[in-house]
C-alpha cells in the first residue's frame, strides 16, 4: 500500500511563506497526478492545487492564485506546494492526494483521488 506523507507545515505570521513537501512511501509518484488539498476547522476539505503526471498542467484555486505554486521534481518522487504571501484564511490541515494517471489532466475534485497523506498543519498569525 502507497502512502503519502506531507512535510513542512508550522506556524507563520502572515505575509511569510512555507514549502510544503509530499512524498510516496517506499516508491516514487511517477504514475500519479497529484493535489492539494485544505480543510479549516468546521469546514469542508476544499481544493488547493494540482498538477498533472507530467508536471505540464497545473491548476489552482482562485483564493491563491499568485500566491501559491504546485510543482513536481524531474524523478517523480516529492510534489511540492510553494505557499508565498499567506494570509491568516489561509490556516488549515493541508493535505497531498494523488490519482493514477498518464494524460496532462489535472485534478480538482476529492473523489477523484484515491490516496491520501494524513495532513500537516498550516498556521498563518495575523
Amino acid at each position: 500500500q502507497v502512502q503519502l506523507i506531507e512535510s513542512g507545515g508550522g506556524l507563520v505570521q502572515a505575509g511569510g511563506s512555507l514549502r510544503l513537501s509530499c512524498a510516496a512511501s517506499g516508491r516514487t509518484l511517477s504514475d500519479y497526478a497529484m493535489g492539494w488539498f485544505r480543510q479549516a476547522p468546521g469546514k469542508e476539505r476544499e481544493f488547493v492545487a494540482a498538477i498533472s503526471w507530467g508536471g505540464g498542467s497545473t491548476d489552482y484555486a482562485d483564493s491563491v492564485k499568485g500566491r501559491f505554486t504546485v510543482s513536481r521534481d524531474n524523478a517523480k518522487i516529492t510534489v511540492y506546494l510553494q505557499m508565498n504571501s499567506l494570509k491568516p484564511e489561509d490556516t488549515a490541515v493541508y493535505y497531498c492526494a494523488a490519482k493514477t494517471s498518464r494524460s496532462t489532466v489535472t485534478y480538482t475534485t476529492t473523489f477523484a483521488y484515491a490516496l491520501w497523506g494524513q495532513g500537516t498543519q498550516v498556521t498563518v498569525s495575523s
